[in-house]
């Protein structure tokens, strides 16, 4: 190993050292509460060896998520290889963003509040393209699910790409996410906790997109049944991973 090398690799352990670190204060303490300075202590470093790594708090926060990623791809991955049809497979996937969200609600938190644009826009122009770049399978895995109902005429295409189609159902799944983890929000507007509501919300949306089998939305058992089946299907998945 050259002198290079080995400064190149003492980094990257450097790095991921901080990145353990910060993940570790945010379960702990909560993203709010975390800063630059006891981080840096807190791994015996100088404040000043931590800037050398990460611009800002925001640029951190971005690298974390980005380096969790590798994990939401595993499950997306092992969801498109299901020998289940193409619309459980979009189910499947907002399973798995609930169950992520039940497991590790530090991080969920985490990915929500970096988009925001008061975070995304003071990270580093090159840790947000790391974290597209990063993204890029996931959509593409997504997209392959709805272009499989295309082909496989479970689905109209409604003169969309796949791409295109794949939006509505990531858009209600996040939302449904960003609602849920407010607290006191649905109940302040005479919402509940019903656990079905975000599924019974993506069946009524795949049923306008015309995806077949349609779901008959009045049949709360049947979905209970399909959610608890698809989550025993996943749950190994979650309990053999740790993204904190």
């Amino acid at each position: 190993m050259t002198i290079t090398e080995r400064k190149e690799r003492q980094r990257a352990l450097r790095e991921q050292l901080f990145l353990d670190k910060a993940a570790e204060l945010i379960a702990t303490d909560g993203i709010l509460q975390l800063q630059m300075a006891p981080l840096a202590k807190a791994c015996d470093y100088a404040t000043g060896t931590l800037y050398q790594h990460f611009s800002s708090k925001e640029d951190l926060l971005v690298a974390l998520v980005g380096r969790n990623s590798c994990h939401q791809l595993r499950f997306f991955q092992g969801i498109a290889a299901l020998s289940i049809s193409s619309r459980e497979k979009m189910l499947a996937i907002c399973v798995a963003e609930n169950m992520h969200q039940r497991h590790h609600p530090s991080h969920a938190g985490l990915e929500q509040y970096v988009f925001t644009e008061v975070v995304w826009q003071n990270a580093s122009a090159a840790r947000r393209q790391a974290i597209l770049a990063n993204s890029k399978p996931l959509a593409d895995l997504v997209s392959g699910i709805v272009q499989q109902a295309i082909d496989d005429k479970k689905l109209p295409a409604h003169n969309c790409d796949a791409f295109d189609l794949s939006v509505a159902p990531w858009a209600l799944c996040v939302g449904s996410n960003a609602l849920e983890q407010t607290e006191g929000l649905l109940e302040a507007f005479g919402g509940n906790k019903d656990p079905l509501q975000r599924y019974r919300h993506l069946h009524m949306l795949l049923n306008g997109m015309q995806w077949q089998p349609l779901m008959d939305l009045r049949n709360r058992a049947l979905i209970a049944e399909q959610i608890s089946r698809l989550e025993t299907l996943l749950q190994p998945w979650f309990t053999s991973c740790n993204v904190e």
